[in-house]
């Protein structure tokens, strides 16, 4: 058995090519397959088993488009309401991929519906065996159990400590683990792990979800780390269910200059994929900053903050484009348009020559010591625990994906704008600067804040 890892760390999640060097089993595939056909062209297999684990609801599925294309078994749990054709499987069926046996095994929690894998070498001495968990058992935790209902999350929790429990029981305790959450995603509970591999043995040894003797304070502290999540999801689960159609990862033509300033005049939305700097430098008026970068922040800040289904525009390199375009389709944003130029601040002169321009200041923490005045407001756009924890002295909490609805609770004064890192500030202060809000970018991490003089609460 050999198993190949397909990581998207744009959205924090893991899919997987199972396969005994002829035949494959696919597990969990995102909505961009090229990635899976490449892998299992480079090991020279064919595929012939699709698997989910469950409805996901922080991305768009390939699965059926995979199976469909590839003629293979599409493997979706038979209690879960879809509108395509699948082959339907239940706690415990087992079925065979070429020389490699895989047993269906229940795990309710982070969906009703959950399952988990055994895939097992067919030998004589019985072989290795690999768990792939989904949403359930993960790297130090388990999948969130609130993105169901707010009335069934206590008792998906439950039934989540039972299912982990179940699942470690599953297989050999040396069995490698290999969970679809847990590396970033919303979708799990607590910080991103930092591991690239684990066992059955070692999560017996450290995941609270296997060490808690008590399911009652295992539920009790899980319910209290839940915090919140995308807006997006809302909208996952249901294009799952219907069967998603392939994405178009094509790079459409840039869009023209007149075209271009009518959506900005009429409040579309215009997105800038450069730097956040050049952005607060210089950027076409009406346009939002969601910096492209590594893309690790973009996907979920943009789906979470941006209303669902409005038309989009990607301003940017022809290389950041295509980027932010394959990313977007794993959500469901599918065929924005874009107005593609060369990359720096020559962009902005070519893409649309006399449109009005803007900007606003920026800089680090010394900044807002040196220049913030008595009534100016210190406006911090980290999620609520994160301002509980520490913050600074008089600062206002309004989280980035909260700020469209509440921009009006803001005092008219001037706002310097932080976050963790600089990234969700910087997406506020455009939406600040957008409203015609007099607004300055703190481009500085939150953790050396204390060091450059700033007084800190608690």
């Amino acid at each position: 058995m050999d198993v190949v890892v397909i990581e998207t760390p744009q959205l924090g999640d893991r899919s997987y090519l199972v396969h005994d060097g002829s035949v494959a089993l696919v597990i969990d595939p995102q909505r961009d397959i090229d990635r899976v056909e490449s892998a299992a062209l480079a090991a020279g297999v064919r595929i012939t088993h699709v698997a989910e684990t469950h409805l996901h609801n922080d991305y768009v599925t390939g699965g059926l488009i995979l199976a469909e294309k590839h003629g293979a078994a599409y493997l979706v749990n038979g209690a879960d309401p879809v509108s395509f054709a699948r082959t339907a499987v239940a706690d415990g069926d087992v079925f065979s991929v070429g020389k490699l046996s895989v047993r269906v095994v229940a795990t309710p929690g982070h969906t009703h519906t959950h399952l988990a894998y055994v895939v097992r070498e067919v030998t004589d001495d019985g072989g290795t065996e690999a768990v792939f968990s989904g949403g359930s058992l993960l790297y130090g935790s388990v999948g969130r159990t609130d993105l169901v209902s707010p009335g069934q999350t206590a008792a998906l929790a439950h039934a989540q400590y039972s299912s982990v429990r179940r699942l470690a029981d599953s297989a050999h305790p040396e069995a490698a683990l290999y969970p679809t959450h847990g590396f970033g995603s919303f979708c799990s509970i607590g910080p991103a792990s930092h591991q690239d591999s684990s066992t059955l043995a070692e999560q017996a040894a450290h995941n609270h979800a296997l060490t808690d003797p008590s399911e009652e304070h295992f539920v009790a502290e899980l319910l209290s780390n839940i915090t919140a999540y995308p807006a997006y999801y809302a909208h996952m689960s249901p294009l799952n269910a219907a069967g998603p159609a392939p994405a178009d990862l094509g790079i459409p033509d840039s869009v023209e200059p007149g075209e271009l300033r009518r959506r900005l005049l009429a409040g579309e939305w215009v997105v800038d994929l450069r730097h956040r700097v050049a952005f607060a430098e210089d950027h076409l008026e009406g346009s939002v900053a969601f910096e492209y970068g590594n893309g690790s922040n973009f996907t979920s800040y943009l789906g979470w903050v941006i209303p669902w289904d409005q038309p989009l525009t990607l301003l940017g390199s022809h290389e950041d484009v295509g980027k932010a375009i394959r990313d977007l389709a794993r959500i469901g944003i599918d065929s924005p348009d874009a107005a593609v130029g060369p990359s720096g601040g020559a962009a902005l002169a070519v893409l649309a020559p006399g449109t009005p321009r803007s900007g606003y200041p920026h800089g680090d923490w010394s900044l807002l010591l040196k220049e913030r005045a008595q009534d100016d407001v210190v406006l911090d756009v980290r999620r609520p625990e994160e301002f509980a924890a520490s913050h600074v002295q008089d600062a206002v909490n309004v989280p980035v994906y909260e700020l469209l609805a509440r921009m009006t609770e803001l005092p008219e004064a001037r706002v310097w704008v932080h976050c963790a890192t600089g990234y969700r500030a910087s997406v506020a202060a455009s939406l600040l600067d957008r409203a015609g809000r007099d607004v300055v970018l703190i481009n500085a991490r939150f953790k050396d804040a204390a060091g450059a003089g700033i007084r800190l609460v608690p």
